[in-house]
């Protein structure tokens, strides 16, 4: 599902001009996220976005919490594509891009907050297409090492946040649980209420709290947004 424009205050993202699509799943992670950031007032100064794309994620946090956010991404056309966005932006001067591969990036800082929209699937069958393949399946990146190359660069008391298919959650959840991140707020996700989960957005951290959990649909029986969807979308979206 994707949408052509969003609302950052005086800032448009327009899809049109982004090289890959910017889809509802990621800017409900970026809300859910940000709410949890804010809800929680945690302050977080420096915040790592993992495979940034074309920068929608750190625009969205940008936009409600004052930090400094770094942006990685191996992909060169949604890196050049992340950089333009960023530049046009308000808060240009908090967004930094970095064009590289997150497991040779050097630990400079601890990060107090990441956030990451990896790609989705591990073992699917692949399109044939490169760069698609790269985008939506762990062709460059599985999930193991992505919690490798979390555990290097997250302070010892972050905490990041993840989004994925419902089932392959799990699978990370187990994983994650092994390298020490404990799941402590999530949002499961569901098309319609008519539908079963289809996307789960977690926040981990490394103490292990009960975990709080909730749940999203986005359209209703009348295939209308549901109100909690336009409240925790509208700061963001142009027309909702």
């Amino acid at each position: 599902m994707a949408n052509t424009f969003f609302r950052f205050k005086q800032f448009n993202v327009d899809q049109a001009h982004c090289a890959m699509k910017v889809c509802t799943d990621a800017c409900i992670q970026g809300a859910f996220t940000a709410q949890y950031l804010v809800n929680n007032q945690l302050t977080v100064p420096a915040i790592l976005d993992i495979g940034a794309g074309t920068g929608l994620l750190s625009l969205m946090l940008a936009q409600q919490v004052d930090a400094c956010i770094t942006a990685v991404e191996l992909d060169p056309g949604a890196a050049e594509q992340a950089t333009k966005n960023f530049a046009a932006s308000p808060w240009a001067h908090r967004l930094v891009l970095t064009h590289q591969d997150i497991r040779k990036m050097e630990v400079a800082i601890p990060y107090d907050f990441i956030i990451t929209n990896p790609p989705f699937y591990e073992s699917a069958l692949k399109s044939g297409h490169a760069q698609k393949d790269q985008a939506m399946h762990a062709t460059t990146l599985g999930y193991g090492e992505l919690i490798t190359a979390i555990d290097r660069h997250l302070h010892p008391a972050g905490t990041f946040s993840i989004l994925l298919p419902f089932v392959q959650f799990e699978t990370f959840r187990v994983l994650a649980e092994a390298a020490g991140f404990h799941l402590q707020e999530v949002l499961y996700i569901r098309q319609s209420v008519k539908h079963g989960y289809f996307r789960a957005t977690g926040i981990f951290g490394r103490e292990a709290l009960e975990t709080h959990e909730t749940e999203l649909a986005i359209y209703d029986e009348h295939n209308v947004y549901t109100s909690p969807f336009v409240a925790l979308l509208q700061s963001y979206y142009l027309y909702l």
